[in-house]
């Protein structure tokens, strides 16, 4: 392993420790809408990867060819984060993180296809397991019910989306400064945002909501997600995303401690399940 990669690995582990507050921030961002949080926390983001980019010298600067990219680029970044947000309002924290950190799978198959990074035949086993884990953390829920199903589907949608926002990372390393690359990505998804987030502002009865906004944007977002791409720039895509899975760990952890959410047993084993089919899948 190449003083780089070690990096690399440093960095998303790092990403990981900022990753797993976002659940619990995002719970005490109510009352406000989901649309409203996730216009925020891209809001908040771009201008403190701006400011940071900004004091180093290194002001984001674009051309006008870059526009049409970014402008792809910020839709599947806002999708990603919007339909994450929003699951945590249907379903269970153990639910939403888990299915959304089926996106290794995503990850490794859009290498293959887009990066020309091939797949071995033995890891469909692992994709398969991971179906299993799934199954049995939503499908076989005892208290399942429609409202639940709506969140699963969004976080399986979320999972999909970073698949894509993974692989544009990895395939943009070299194109572009990490913090111009993030302060388009962030600002961009806060553009595809602003209508919807205009549109569901309700003035809450309290300060509370904005400040886990804030706190959105700078820890797992300008914090979290830029060492996420930095290790994207260093590190094989598929084994960083599977790192970043452990927030799947922290949040279920931190949910318990800070908001008393007990995951069900159907839900631990259906986590459990779901890692090691993504573990088979990355190793």
């Amino acid at each position: 392993m190449t003083a780089d990669e070690r990096r690399g690995f440093l960095y998303v582990a790092s990403a990981v420790l900022f990753f797993s507050t976002t659940p619990v921030l995002i719970r005490w961002g109510k009352p406000l809408s989901p649309y409203v949080i996730t216009w925020g926390r891209m809001l908040v983001g771009a201008v403190a990867v701006y400011c940071l980019a900004t004091l180093q010298g290194n002001r984001p600067r674009f051309q006008r060819t870059d526009w049409p990219k970014f402008v792809l680029y910020g839709l599947i970044t806002a999708l990603h984060f919007l339909c994450y947000i929003a699951s945590l309002s249907f379903t269970t924290i153990a639910h939403s993180l888990t299915l959304t950190y089926t996106s290794p799978i995503f990850v490794t198959l859009f290498s293959w296809l887009f990066l020309k990074e091939p797949i071995g035949r033995r890891k469909y086993l692992g994709v398969a397991v991971s179906v299993l884990g799934i199954a049995v953390l939503a499908g076989f829920e005892p208290q399942l019910t429609r409202r639940m199903v709506i969140g699963d589907l969004l976080a399986l949608g979320s999972a999909l989306c970073f698949g894509f926002y993974s692989i544009v990372g990895r395939s943009q390393r070299e194109s572009y400064p990490l913090l111009t690359y993030a302060f388009g990505l962030y600002g961009l998804a806060a553009f595809w945002l602003t209508p919807v987030g205009l549109a569901a502002f309700t003035l809450p009865g309290t300060w509370r909501p904005f400040g886990a906004i804030v706190a959105l944007g700078i820890f797992p977002l300008a914090l979290g997600h830029t060492l996420y791409n930095a290790a994207l720039r260093r590190v094989h895509a598929t084994y960083v995303n599977l790192i970043a899975t452990q927030e799947v760990t922290g949040g279920i952890i931190l949910g318990y401690l800070l908001l008393g959410e007990v995951p069900s047993l159907n839900s631990l084993l259906g986590a459990a399940i779901t890692l090691v089919g993504i573990a088979m899948v990355l190793i």
